[in-house]
C-alpha cells in the first residue's frame, strides 16, 4: 500500500474530507511538455507502423470490410482514452493508470497493470528495434550491416533522445509526428485525385466497382474480419501515453481533453479513411503483408521512389514507438518503485529530471530483443508482436476497472468526477472490457502463433505471483512509513 492507498482509505473512513490522493512517485518531474506536444503524442499514439505496414496484409485478408474493423476498434479505443482522461483530469499522475490501478484497486491491481505495462512496451520495444533494422535493411547501402547490429544502434541513439529531458522527448515526437500526418494528408490528397479524375491505376479505373466486382465489402467473408480485430487493436496501442504525458505538462486540465477528443476524428479519418480511398483504389487481393499498401498504389502510378519514401516514414513510426516506450515504462516504473513494487533503482532520477532507471531496464529487455535477432532474424517481430499484444489488452482493461470504480465512489460523495467524462458508465466500460476480452479469444483461432500466445498467460500469471511474494514485504513497509508520515 502507497501513499494513494492510504489516503484512499482516510477519505472512506471520513466521507466529507476533500483530500486527493497524491502519488509520491509524481515528485520531481518537470512540466515541461507543451499543448503541441501532447497533441502530436495523440497523434504519434493513433497512428503508427499498424496503418502505414499491416493495413496491406490485412486488407489482402479482411477485404474492404477492414475499414468496418478499424472503425469498430477506434470506437472501443476512444472509450478507454475518454475514461482515462476523466481520471487524469480527476488527479494528474506520470504514473497513469498505475497510480489509479493503486488508489481503486490496491497495491496487488498496481502491481499487475504496471508490470503488464511494462511487458507490453518491452516486447513491442524488440518488435520497433526489429522492424527498424528490416526497414533499413531496404536501402542496398546497409544490406552488408547484421540486422542485430541496427537494431542496436536504433536502441542506442533513441535511449540517448530519452536520457536528455523530457523537452527533448516532446520534440522528437512532435516532428515523428508531423511526418506521419503529412504523409497520410498526402497520400489521401493524391487517392482522392485518383478517383476524381478516374486516373487509372495498375491498369483499372478506380471506383465503387474495385468493391462490388470483387466479393464486396465482405469478399472472404465474416471470419476473417473478425481474426484481424486483434492486430488492429494493436495498432491503437501508444494511445494511453496521453495519459503519462499529462503528469509532465503544466495544464492538464486544458490539453488533455483537447487532445482526447480530437483522438476520434483522428482515427475517422486517417485508419477508416486511408482504407475505404484503398480498397477503391485497388482490389484487395493485389495489396500483401509483405508492403505497405501505400507504396503498392503509389508503384502502380509510376510515382518515383514511391517505396523509399514510405519506408522512410514506417522507420520513422518505429522510432516513435521505441522513444515513446521508453518513456512511459520510465514513469510508470518510477511510480512502482516508490511503493516497493519496482527494482530500487528505477525510482532514481537524473539532473534533468529524467527517471532513467526505469528506461534503462526496459532499454536492457530491448538488449535482449537484440540478441533474439541475432538468433532468429526472420522469427523476432511475429513473437514479440502477439506477446505485447496481451500486455495492451490488460493494461486497456484495467482502465476500465479503475474507471467503474471511481464512478461508483463519485455516486458515493467520496470523490469529485470533472466535467469531462466517458459517458454511459458502467455499461460503456463493461461492453469495451468484454470486446477487448473476445478479442484475446479470437487469437485462439490462429494454431500458429495466437493459440502459442495464450498458453503463455498461465506462466505469465505464475511470474506475476511469484514476483509479488518477492515484493509485498517491501511494499508493505514502505506502506508502514508513508503512513506513519501521515501521522505526525
Amino acid at each position: 500500500m502507497s501513499k494513494d492507498a492510504v489516503d484512499t482509505a482516510q477519505v472512506a473512513a471520513h466521507p466529507q474530507a476533500t483530500q486527493t490522493p497524491a502519488d509520491a512517485g509524481d515528485a520531481g518531474y518537470s512540466k515541461d511538455l507543451k499543448a503541441r506536444h501532447v497533441n502530436m503524442i495523440a497523434i504519434g499514439g493513433a497512428i503508427g507502423t499498424g496503418l502505414f505496414l499491416g493495413a496491406g496484409g490485412r486488407l489482402h485478408n479482411a477485404g474492404p470490410a477492414l475499414a468496418l474493423a478499424y472503425l469498430v476498434c477506434g470506437v472501443f479505443a476512444f472509450f478507454v482514452v475518454r475514461a482515462l482522461g476523466e481520471l487524469v483530469l480527476y488527479r494528474p499522475s506520470s504514473g497513469s493508470f498505475v497510480s489509479y490501478a493503486r488508489e481503486f484497486l490496491g497495491e496487488k491491481g498496481a502491481y499487475v497493470a504496471g508490470w503488464m505495462y511494462f511487458l507490453n512496451w518491452s516486447t513491442t520495444g524488440i518488435a520497433d528495434i526489429t522492424a527498424i533494422a528490416l526497414y533499413t535493411h531496404y536501402w542496398s547501402l546497409f544490406t552488408p550491416i547484421p540486422q542485430w547490429v541496427l537494431a542496436l544502434i536504433a536502441l542506442a541513439v533513441v535511449l540517448a533522445v530519452n536520457l536528455i529531458s523530457v523537452k527533448i522527448f516532446g520534440e522528437m515526437e512532435f516532428w515523428f509526428a508531423i511526418v506521419k500526418v503529412a504523409t497520410l494528408v498526402g497520400f489521401m490528397l493524391i487517392g482522392i485525385f485518383l478517383l476524381a479524375t478516374q486516373h487509372e491505376v495498375g491498369g483499372e479505373k478506380p471506383g465503387l466497382h474495385m468493391i462490388t466486382d470483387h466479393g464486396g465489402v465482405f469478399p472472404h467473408g465474416l471470419m476473417p474480419v473478425v481474426l484481424v480485430m486483434q492486430g488492429v487493436i494493436f495498432a491503437y496501442a501508444a494511445l494511453e501515453l496521453v495519459g503519462v504525458a499529462a503528469g509532465e505538462t503544466a495544464e492538464p486540465e486544458k490539453v488533455v481533453p483537447r487532445a482526447v477528443n480530437s483522438i476520434m476524428w483522428r482515427v475517422g479519418l486517417f485508419y477508416v479513411g486511408s482504407v475505404v480511398l484503398l480498397a477503391l483504389l485497388l482490389p484487395g487481393s493485389v495489396y500483401s503483408a509483405d508492403e505497405s499498401p501505400f507504396v503498392t498504389v503509389l508503384s502502380k502510378i509510376g510515382v518515383p521512389a514511391a517505396g523509399d519514401v514510405m519506408n522512410l516514414v514506417v522507420l520513422t513510426a518505429a522510432m516513435s514507438s521505441l522513444n515513446s516506450g521508453l518513456y512511459s515504462t520510465g514513469r510508470i516504473l518510477r511510480s512502482m518503485a516508490m511503493a516497493g513494487s519496482a527494482p530500487k533503482f528505477t525510482r532514481v532520477m537524473s539532473r534533468s529530471q529524467v527517471p532513467y532507471g526505469g528506461i534503462l531496464l526496459t532499454c536492457g529487455i530491448c538488449v535482449l530483443g537484440v540478441g533474439l535477432n541475432y538468433l532468429m532474424p526472420s522469427k523476432a517481430f511475429e513473437i514479440v508482436l502477439n506477446v505485447a499484444s496481451l500486455g495492451i489488452i490488460s493494461t486497456w482493461v484495467i482502465i476500465m476497472i479503475c474507471h467503474v470504480i471511481f464512478v461508483r465512489r463519485a455516486k458515493a460523495g467520496l470523490v469529485t468526477r470533472p466535467h469531462f467524462r466517458l459517458w454511459g458508465s458502467p455499461v460503456t466500460e463493461i461492453a469495451t472490457i468484454a470486446f477487448l476480452l473476445a478479442c484475446l479469444g479470437m487469437m485462439w483461432n490462429d494454431p500458429e502463433v495466437g493459440r502459442k500466445t495464450l498458453l503463455l498467460i498461465p506462466v505469465i500469471a505464475v511470474m506475476l505471483v511469484a514476483g509479488w511474494f518477492g515484493v509485498r514485504r517491501r511494499v508493505g513497509r514502505n506502506a508502514d512509513e508513508e503512513l506513519a508520515e501521515l501521522r505526525k
